[in-house]
């Protein structure tokens, strides 16, 4: 599955939105939504680790 796709499964799984999941990773609700869409695909490192912390899940997972 695409890392935009990944990233919004595992977050409504979660049951929660773009906004608490962007304040949980310390980034912007703006990158949030422009990674689900696809128009980012390819997010930093340090971004990834952040974002998986916040879902609860290894790295690797988000880039299966």
């Amino acid at each position: 599955m695409p890392l935009g796709p990944m990233i919004k499964t595992l977050r409504i799984r979660r049951k929660m939105t773009q906004e608490q999941l962007a304040r949980r990773a310390k980034l912007s609700q703006a990158y949030i939504a422009q990674l689900e869409r696809g128009d980012r695909e390819t997010p930093s490192l340090p971004a990834l680790k952040r974002l998986a912390k916040a879902l609860g899940v290894p790295v690797g997972r988000l880039l299966e």
